[in-house]
């Protein structure tokens, strides 16, 4: 039987039109499996950054923030050493009246002390009056910075960058209001925070976290930049003498 060119053409063009799907799927497929395989390698990257931070006795917490609203009491800023499992000693800037106030703090087996610039020692206070949780929780492994990175969802690599001449991986993600609350703080915990982490290469230490949300006004997202160094570093932080 002799085949007409026109149905040799169709059967041609049928060929050609699978060999295409075909082409598509694979390469669809091949997109799916690389967009799978790098929110795996993110994830891991971050577990990974938890157990390192876990791992540790104590490290520097330096915070700042940016398009903060306007309050009577708002944490601008601040650094100090967290020791585990439950201390912290260091400064805090705060907004009093629009000017800035360096507050000094510790905490210690849950209590929060204060010192005020024009109060002459320590007075015991509640930490939410400053905008902020209390840094004494900052190395718990439950509950802590550490949690952030593990309670993370829809996890994707970014690019690789350098924190003060160090190489890191940026990994993006997005974490439940509630955590951060618990945690830091939030006008509105129903919302979720936007974060960029920037993780060590090789080290697997987390070096720098970026957190973009409604932390002081449900209207506003502001942005707090935490940046932790000097892993294991020896530090003596006691409750201090009240009054």
């Amino acid at each position: 039987m002799i085949r007409s060119p026109h149905s040799r053409f169709r059967a041609l063009a049928v060929l050609c039109a699978i060999s295409a799907l075909g082409a598509v799927a694979a390469c669809t497929g091949a997109d799916s499996a690389d967009r799978s395989g790098q929110t795996d390698r993110a994830s891991a990257l971050l577990a990974d950054a938890k157990k390192t931070l876990d791992a540790t006795d104590s490290v520097h917490f330096t915070l700042t923030t940016a398009d903060v609203p306007d309050g009577s009491a708002t944490l601008v800023g601040g650094e100090g050493s967290a020791v585990r499992p439950d201390k912290f000693k260091g400064d805090l800037k705060v907004t009093f009246a629009s000017s800035v106030a360096t507050v000094k703090v510790v905490s210690v087996d849950g209590k929060f002390y204060a010192k005020l610039p024009i109060t002459p020692g320590y007075s015991e206070v509640d930490p939410a009056q400053f905008g902020v949780g209390d840094p004494g929780k900052y190395m718990q492994p439950e509950g802590g910075v550490s949690t952030l990175l593990v309670k993370a969802t829809n996890a994707r690599l970014g690019k690789k960058s350098r924190v003060n001449g160090e190489v890191v991986q940026e990994v993006h993600a997005t974490i439940p209001g509630a955590v951060v609350k618990d945690l830091l703080t939030s006008a509105d915990s129903t919302k979720p925070v936007t974060a960029t982490f920037s993780i060590v290469e090789g080290s697997n230490e987390l070096r720098k976290a970026v957190l973009k949300g409604p932390f002081f006004d449900k209207g506003v997202d502001s942005t707090l930049t935490i940046v932790l160094d000097r892993y294991g570093e020896k530090v003596d932080i006691r409750a201090p003498k009240v009054g």
